[in-house]
């Protein structure tokens, strides 16, 4: 009989602590309710005390989903989970979850806490978070580095106190699938009261092995899976979810595992993920990578094309992926054009998302003879805009050349007032960003570059993501068009707007 097993996404807590990433509310917001649309059982939403922003993005999150358990991590301090609490008390399932850690090298190196302290502690912060809410996971912080006994010891210390979650973080990605199979038995002969409680498990890919050591936990009996889409996360990045929902929908046979996950949606969770991360996924990634239903060699077109089980033990729309053409055109309806976005997994929620999309496609259709679902897609997630739009693009000019001095003459609209700068640069791009800078008076520095082609052919839409510093902090930007420089432009412009 198959059991089930729960997905904890942690993508807007640890996905967002990627070097690089950083997400505003609206952002966040985007993630959380594609996340509620996947399936997941769990979105931990930030560490409610790190900022004011994880705040309020908990809290907006809280407010937005309808079905899916929002959390807040917290340290065991009281403070961290007063925060916490007040975070996601609006939430339909309002769940804390408490850190701690329990190996000897986190006990005396950084906690600077006996073993003595360590149990007290962790039992009294479960204890204290218990009397908001009825949903409390604990975490012994690098459970897989810990001497099991004392390990023992704390976890039945946090159910006594309450908790009604317990997950065994691989925290440095150091553990292999049998030792991490050892362990989850361990703790389930060893800890007195563990069959009134979830174990869960978080998985780091430091040496490759993330979903290999989930995978394995779950089948020893773990109940819940923590990870993030695409895999993000600190250093080697986190247990991707889309991998093990795959696997276990592929190998059914083996682990008997049912789950919450609608997996048509995967392809088009992660492409809205890299595109507000600004984190793209290599080509050979297993299950959302470009190559991942891709077959160039002639042996295995072959195989293919008589039977695809030969080489695909999955199918492309399986995960959302189609290879159907979108047929819509310039002369198409918005009813037409919302309903195939809808198939595609593309849900807009309020009548002026579906005209901003709407006049984008129209626009598209007028530049390019051939409208694909990639390209209804990518102006889907363009179609995001920051609420602050004090510098918006009118229009350009540029000459270019490599025996000339290449110079750009943007025009903004800034607020009520319209502004046009010229500016000479290394390239078209280099000025027309060196213009834009001068218009807005921010005096950014460009830091990250990324073009790629949204989709094959001359015509192609192109997007660009960029990251600027301005006083210290990144902002990231992304703009799409059929024109590169036009699309570099509109990237900049959106970063700018996120500086306001």
């Amino acid at each position: 009989m198959a059991r089930r097993i729960k997905f904890f996404d942690t993508t807007l807590r640890d996905g967002e602590q990627t070097p690089g990433v950083s997400l505003n509310l609206q952002e966040k917001l985007e993630i959380a309710l594609a996340l509620e649309r996947l399936g997941v059982d769990y979105v931990e939403a930030g560490f409610a005390i790190a900022s004011n922003g994880d705040f309020e993005a908990i809290q907006g999150i809280s407010e937005a989903l309808k079905s899916t358990s929002v959390v807040s991590l917290a340290r065991a301090l009281e403070k961290d989970i007063d925060r916490a609490w007040d975070a996601v008390k609006s939430a339909v399932s309002p769940r804390i979850h408490i850190f701690l850690a329990t190996s000897d090298i986190h006990m005396k190196y950084k906690l600077k806490m006996t073993e003595q302290e360590v149990l007290e502690n962790s039992a009294k912060a479960v204890a204290y978070a218990k009397k908001f809410t009825g949903d409390v996971e604990f975490s012994p912080e690098d459970a897989t580095r810990s001497r099991p006994e004392f390990l023992y010891r704390v976890l039945a210390g946090a159910i006594q106190a309450g908790a009604t979650c317990l997950n065994i973080p691989d925290t440095v990605g150091y553990t292999n699938p049998e030792e991490y199979t050892r362990l989850i038995k361990g703790i389930l002969a060893n800890v007195p009261g563990i069959e009134k409680v979830e174990i869960s498990v978080h998985c780091h890919n430091d040496l490759g092995l993330a979903a290999a050591n989930s995978a394995a936990a779950a089948a020893a009996g773990a109940s819940q899976i923590e990870g993030c889409i695409n895999g993000l996360g600190e250093r080697g990045g986190n247990a991707a979810i889309e991998e093990l929902v795959m696997l276990f929908n592929t190998r059914r046979d083996y682990y008997q595992l049912d789950h919450n996950i609608d997996s048509t949606k995967i392809n088009r969770t992660s492409k809205l993920i890299s595109s507000l991360t600004g984190i793209y996924v290599q080509p050979h990634k297993p299950i959302v990578g470009a190559n991942a239903f891709a077959h160039e060699s002639g042996i295995h077109q072959h195989g293919v094309l008589e039977e695809r089980t030969t080489y695909e033990i999955m199918t492309p729309e399986s995960i959302g992926l189609t290879s159907n053409r979108m047929v819509l055109g310039k002369l198409s309806g918005k009813h037409a054009f919302v309903r195939r976005l809808e198939e595609l997994g593309v849900v807009l929620d309020t009548d002026d998302a579906v005209n901003k999309a709407f006049g984008k496609f129209k626009a598209l259709a007028d530049r390019k003879k051939d409208v694909l679902d990639e390209d209804l897609l990518a102006l889907a997630d363009d179609n995001y805009d920051t609420k602050a739009k004090r510098f918006a693009l009118v229009s350009f000019q540029i000459s270019s050349g490599n025996r000339m001095i290449n110079t750009a003459t943007v025009r903004l609209k800034v607020g009520d007032d319209l502004v046009t700068n010229a500016a000479t640069g290394d390239g078209p791009i280099d000025a027309s960003y060196k213009a834009i800078n001068e218009i807005c008076g921010y005096g950014f520095t460009l830091k990250d570059y990324a073009l790629r082609s949204v989709t094959g052919g001359h015509d192609a839409l192109g997007e660009v993501n960029v990251k600027i510093e301005c006083n210290g902090k990144v902002y990231l930007g992304r703009g799409v068009s059929t024109d590169i420089i036009e699309s570099s432009i509109l990237a900049c412009l959106n970063a700018v707007n996120r500086v306001v």
